[in-house]
């Protein structure tokens, strides 16, 4: 496991880099993103790097590590929402090669369907990932099973409240969504972890000095052959 410290603008053009690079090395790479305010300058540099000519997303496909029940796509807080408005209307991505897990209808059976839809597909190459206040990765909330898959979840109170600042009201914030799993998202072949600001701190301490345990899900991470930690000064502040 690697740690690179920087301010978020520095953190963000590198992991942005490690995607243009991997996409460079396999055209037909299949990329798996999260959402978020912390990847949001990471997709702003993608989409500068496309539209400059650097990189084409053309033969690429992805899949997204969750989505609320309850939200149709086309809601403004619903992860399919965020992911076009952020990222795939600005590049040459064939959207009907984008995969986000569905929060209504049927949603239980694409669910179920997934981690064989990222097989099929030939296994996430690069995954990034955000991290929780509390060390949840994806939706994956403590005492998630280090052998979980894609499944349905209730969020803890801890996460509810964080995610309250994009809605209204935290009454609005749904309390239920589908995620994958830490094993789906340790079949990734490659992982990278952005933070930053110092309401991260414990869970990057949790990450990388405390215990290997289902009650921090991040620290997880610590048995992947290949995952990179992006942090600023503040979240990184509890190590130093």
């Amino acid at each position: 496991m690697k740690v690179i410290v920087g301010n978020e603008e520095a953190i963000s053009r590198l992991i942005a880099e490690e995607f243009i690079q991997t996409i460079h090395a396999k055209p037909h790479a299949v990329l798996g993103f999260a959402t978020g305010t912390s990847p949001l300058k990471v997709y702003a540099d993608l989409i500068q790097a496309n539209q400059e000519g650097k990189v084409t997303f053309q033969g690429c496909s992805s899949f997204n590590l969750d989505e609320y029940v309850g939200l149709e796509g086309s809601h403004a807080q619903s992860y399919r929402y965020f992911m076009n408005k952020n990222l795939f209307d600005h590049i040459d991505i064939n959207k009907d090669k984008t995969h986000v897990l569905l929060g209504v209808g049927d949603y239980q059976s694409y669910m179920s369907h997934y981690d064989e839809m990222i097989e099929k597909a030939g296994g996430i190459d690069i995954q990034i990932l955000g991290i929780g206040s509390d060390g949840h990765i994806a939706f994956n909330e403590p005492g998630t099973s280090f052998d979980s898959l894609t499944h349905e979840t209730e969020l803890a109170p801890s996460t509810i409240k964080d995610n309250s600042r994009l809605f209204h009201d935290i009454s609005e914030v749904p309390t239920r969504a589908v995620t994958m799993g830490l094993k789906s998202i340790m079949n990734a072949r490659k992982i990278v972890l952005i933070a930053t600001g110092k309401n991260k701190a414990k869970a990057i301490y949790g990450l990388l000095k405390g215990p290997v345990s289902e009650a921090m899900p991040c620290s997880i991470l610590r048995n992947h052959p290949d995952v990179t930690i992006y942090v600023d000064e503040e979240a990184y502040s509890l190590i130093r």
